[in-house]
């Protein structure tokens, strides 16, 4: 029965050679190792939001368009609405940085800034 021959590249250093697939006893000349698949890494942690920056307002009075608060934080405009007699007297917009622009607020949003007004 002839011999067959494999490339034995298991040897240290820079050379390979070449031995029969099995010993003389039997046993493989060379045990394959199984297939070694690494795992997937787990995912980076992604890095912390920057924190939103403090919204801010402007106070314009309806009737005579006088501006009573611009560019201020939500303390500082109801500290102005705490002034105001009726919630119909002033328009209250909020800054939208990412627009650039001033949003005037909804009815509703302008209430729930009015009921601080107490506390």
């Amino acid at each position: 029965m002839a011999k067959t021959w494999i490339l034995d590249t298991e040897t240290k250093g820079t050379g390979a050679r070449v031995v029969p697939l099995e010993r003389r006893d039997g046993e493989p000349a060379r045990k394959r190792d199984e297939l070694y698949v690494p795992r997937k890494r787990a995912p980076r942690p992604e890095p912390p939001a920057a924190p939103k920056p403090a919204r801010r307002f402007k106070v314009v009075e309806v009737v005579s368009g006088r501006v009573l608060a611009e560019d201020v934080e939500t303390r500082g405009a109801v500290e102005v609405l705490s002034d105001v007699r009726s919630i119909v007297d002033v328009h209250v917009s909020v800054w939208q940085p990412e627009r650039e622009r001033w949003r005037m607020l909804g009815l509703d949003e302008l209430r729930a800034l009015w009921d601080f007004r107490s506390a």
